[in-house]
């Protein structure tokens, strides 16, 4: 109870902002995952694996532009902070500039992946087939995806967050309209939802923008907001906070599909097991990546009025909010481990693999809430380098070559490739609160020891 006591309206404040947030994260994932249902059960295990093939090269795209679009947040909720409204304006302006330019070049990265690089990847030729004109619907999709989320970030890092969230429910239920219509109606296959997904981001990024140019809550921010204020410092100093976030996610995700590739070269069954686990793990992901959005804020409002100890108290009181939701993911994802791949396919091959990969993945549940909130937090305070080396070091130094060896080597399967994707993140987790303890006790230290010598 003293401890409840102590962090009370932390609690209360941090889920404010976050429930809104962890439900408009989650409509990333959730085009994703309705995307992998609708064809799952209307188009077959082949098309199936190759929405797992499409998705798999397309998330590190997705997750790239997504961290950059992150560079606004932690800055808008530091300069609120102090007041400075115009500033915020003039970074706007430049977020948005950087976020399309991000986005073109995304595309064109994710239709060379599809012309050139599936072929490469030793995969079963009719999935390789499939999933070429998915990938490449998904690259288009990115540009304005990335305008979305730079209002997104802007409204959030004030602390708007139910906007974002209910544009993101009605352009996905749009999307699982559409998707059904095209892949059950029309017999469109994989390529189908790839249209509905593509229609529900261009629809989701005009709304977006409409709302923010017409609300009167942003209409002393937007003063300036101008291209003449698009200019070089700016624009690095939103990359110094996008760069090395974009990197933090790719390391994971990108170890993430690179376990995709290797179970791929076991069996196109497993790679379809893979993805079914992996749509719910990234469910919980996004979702705890919510929760990390709000610490971010709240950090970046605290550090920018230099209240440290406030800043600790919520950060703690982040970890807390995550610890308990993941356990409750990690719950159902134990229990139900028979029934949650059903809701995919009917193949009972893939069934038995999947429901084997929900019981490793209810165990890293714990481990992949923490280590996206210490990110978050981290964030917030402005410190992006030393968590980007830390997410390298855990997935590409440990997790993969480790799942790589029980899996392919020691023949433990698809099963082994998790095992060392659990391990990773627990030494990410790890390293990132070590990281996070070490960065706020100093800057709390400090301003106490400039407080008394004044």
């Amino acid at each position: 109870m003293n401890i409840y006591s102590k962090y009370k309206s932390h609690y209360r404040e941090n889920l404010a902002l976050a429930i809104p947030v962890v439900i408009s994260q989650l409509g990333h994932t959730s085009v994703q995952l309705s995307d992998t249902v609708i064809v799952g059960q209307f188009a077959g295990t082949v098309q199936l694996a190759a929405a797992a093939l499409a998705n798999g090269v397309f998330i590190i795209t997705l997750i790239i532009g997504i961290g950059i679009s992150y560079g606004i947040t932690p800055l808008i909720a530091q300069l609120n902070g102090r007041d400075d409204y115009a500033e915020c304006g003039r970074l706007l302006s430049n977020s948005l500039f950087i976020n399309v330019i991000t986005g073109i070049v995304l595309f064109a990265a994710t239709f060379f992946s599809a012309i050139f690089l599936l072929n490469q990847l030793h995969q079963t030729p009719a999935v390789a087939s499939q999933a070429k004109p998915f990938l490449i619907l998904l690259g288009i999709s990115i540009i304005p995806m990335l305008i979305f989320n730079t209002f997104k970030q802007f409204t959030e890092g004030l602390g708007f967050t139910k906007q974002a969230m209910s544009i993101t429910i009605w352009g996905n239920l749009f999307n699982i309209v559409l998707g059904v219509i095209l892949v059950a109606g029309f017999k469109m296959g994989v390529t189908g939802v790839g249209i509905s997904t593509l229609a529900d981001r261009c629809i989701m990024s005009v709304v977006m923008g409409f709302y923010v140019f017409k609300s009167q809550n942003f209409k002393k921010y937007l003063r300036t907001f101008a291209l003449k204020n698009i200019d070089r410092l700016r624009g690095l100093k939103l990359l110094k906070i996008g760069a090395p976030v974009a990197m933090q996610y790719t390391f994971e995700i990108s170890a993430f599909s690179a376990a995709l590739v290797i179970i791929g070269t076991i069996g196109y069954r497993e790679q379809a097991a893979h993805q079914i686990t992996i749509n719910f793990a990234a469910m919980t992901y996004m979702m705890a990546s919510g929760i990390s959005a709000a610490a971010a804020i709240k950090s970046g409002n605290y550090f920018g009025m230099n209240e440290h100890q406030k800043l600790r108290h919520s950060a703690i009181s982040s970890y807390h909010i995550v610890l308990v939701f993941m356990g409750f993911t990690a719950l159902i994802f134990a229990i139900f481990s028979h029934i949650l791949p059903w809701i995919f396919t009917s193949d009972k091959q893939v069934i038995a693999i999947a429901s084997q990969l929900f019981i490793i993945a209810s165990v890293f549940q714990l481990f992949d809430g923490t280590q996206v909130v210490g990110l978050g937090i981290l964030r917030g305070m402005g410190d992006v380098n030393i968590p980007t080396v830390i997410t390298f070091l855990a997935y590409w130094v440990i997790g993969l070559p480790v799942g790589y060896i029980l899996g392919l080597t020691l023949h433990h399967g698809v099963k082994g490739v998790w095992y060392g994707l659990v391990l990773g993140l627990m030494a990410s987790s790890i390293l990132l609160f070590l990281r996070f303890q070490y960065v706020s006790k100093k800057n709390r230290d400090k301003t106490v020891l400039i407080t008394q010598q004044d």
